[in-house]
């Protein structure tokens, strides 16, 4: 494992996110498939930069609860996309994950959860809950394939659809 890494799996190494991570970042984060989701909107590269840079500023933070580091392929160091470890409104532990779309269905999502999950378990977390929108049917599989269980079923304020809450003991 390198100094600057979280964890690893098999095939990714899970780490800060850098500066020179901006192109990749902004490619995904402008994506409007990849957005659907979450936001349902895309910014300009100037506000991608602006959230990189919050995102990186947040390590340095003491009590920090807000963890979104860069996923990367170990053969090639090529970034795939992001993971999330961050408090939600509620102090629940939440994970995410959001990835470039050429990296969707080569099983990257389900890699990095499980490697999340033991991450989570290392440091002690008892619980993560995971928010899925339920057109989103690829990440309630991996979800359920990690062994989470759908506990609640709620309207997604920012998007107005249906979202199912998800959650893991660990």
């Amino acid at each position: 494992m390198n100094l600057q890494s979280i964890f690893e799996t098999r095939r990714l190494i899970v780490r800060k996110l850098k500066i020179s991570d901006l192109d990749a970042f902004h490619k995904m984060q402008s994506n409007p498939k990849v957005m659907q989701y979450v936001t349902g909107k895309v910014k300009s590269l100037g506000a991608h930069q602006k959230e990189l840079i919050r995102l990186i500023n947040f390590y340095e933070k003491e009590e920090n609860d807000f963890w979104i580091y860069a996923v990367v392929r170990k053969s090639d160091n090529e970034f795939l996309g992001t993971v999330a470890l961050i408090k939600d409104d509620e102090g629940n532990d939440e994970l995410g994950y959001r990835f470039l779309e050429k990296y969707w269905r080569k099983g990257y999502g389900l890699e990095v959860c499980q490697g999340l999950i033991a991450h989570c378990q290392s440091i002690k977390i008892p619980v993560l809950i995971g928010y899925v929108v339920d057109k989103n049917i690829g990440s309630s599989k991996i979800l359920e394939k990690c062994n989470f269980k759908a506990v609640e079923q709620r309207m997604d304020p920012r998007l107005k659809v249906p979202k199912t809450i998800y959650q893991l003991i660990l």
